[in-house]
C-alpha cells in the first residue's frame, strides 16, 4: 500500500527510467538472463554487477552488484556493502544494520574491507541473529574479525566475487530490502554493446578492465 504525503509539498528529482543506456542497437547486444540475489533494493539500469562465488551458499553463481575499488567512505552507490556498526574485535561476530542483514545467507563467503587494510576473508557465514537487537543483526563467520577493521575506516562486509565485474545490467529492477528481500530476475549485457557513460553506475577503471571495455569521448564501447 502506498501512502500519499499528508502535507502541501513538492518533491523534485529526476525520473531516471527515461535515460538512454545505449548508443548502439539493443537487439545486438550479448546478453543472459540472470537471478539477482535478494536484499540490494533498487538497482539502476547500467549498474555494474559481480557474481556471487561462495561455493557452499544456496546464492552461489547469483548476480550481485560490483563493489567499486575506491574504498573512501565517500563513494556512492554501494548497495555491494554492508557497513559495520562495531569495530573488529577479534571476534567471529560481525555487527551490520538490520536491512544490510538480508543481502546474505548462511553459507555465503564475506569478506572485510575498509580504506586501508587489506581485504580479509571471513569464510562463509554460519548464523544470522537478527533478534536480539532491534537496530542491528549479527552475523557469525567462520574467520575472526580482525581489529584492525574499525568503523573509522569505513570497514565494511561485502561478498566474496563482489569485486569482480562480469557485465551491465540493461533495465532497472528491485531486489527488495530487508524482510522483503525477494531478489530479481532481469538481463545482463556482457558484450558488443556501446553505452553512454554518463547512464552508467559504478562502472570504474577496475570494472572497465574485467568486461574488457573502454572508453571514447562520452561512450564507453563493451568487446
Amino acid at each position: 500500500m502506498t501512502v500519499g504525503r499528508d502535507i502541501p509539498s513538492v518533491l523534485f528529482g529526476a525520473q531516471d527510467e527515461y535515460k538512454h543506456l545505449y548508443e548502439s542497437d539493443p537487439r545486438a547486444a550479448l546478453k543472459i538472463p540472470i537471478t539477482l540475489q535478494s536484499g540490494f533494493g533498487q538497482i539502476k539500469m547500467g549498474t555494474a554487477f559481480a557474481l556471487n562465488t561462495s561455493s557452499s551458499s544456496d546464492n552461489y553463481n547469483k548476480i550481485t552488484p560490483y563493489d567499486q575499488a575506491l574504498k573512501t567512505g565517500a563513494e556512492a552507490n554501494v548497495e555491494a556493502r554492508a557497513y559495520l556498526l562495531q569495530d573488529g574485535a577479534d571476534s567471529t561476530s560481525v555487527y551490520v544494520m538490520m536491512d544490510d542483514s538480508y543481502k546474505f545467507i548462511v553459507g555465503d563467503e564475506l569478506q572485510a574491507i575498509d580504506d586501508d587494510t587489506v581485504a580479509g576473508a571471513l569464510g562463509a557465514i554460519t548464523a544470522i541473529d537478527r533478534d536480539t537487537y532491534p537496530q542491528m543483526a549479527v552475523i557469525t563467520v567462520t574467520s575472526a574479525l580482525s581489529s584492525d577493521y574499525a568503523v573509522s575506516s569505513f570497514a565494511y562486509v561485502a561478498l566474496k566475487g563482489s569485486d569482480t565485474c562480469v557485465g551491465v545490467l540493461e533495465k532497472s529492477v528491485d531486489t527488495g530490502t530487508g524482510v522483503n528481500a525477494k531478489g530479481a530476475i532481469a538481463t545482463l549485457v556482457i558484450g558488443n554493446a556501446i553505452f553512454r557513460t554518463g547512464m552508467l553506475t559504478n562502472v570504474d577503471s577496475a570494472a572497465r578492465t574485467d568486461i574488457s571495455a573502454s572508453t571514447f569521448g562520452a561512450f564507453t564501447y563493451v568487446r
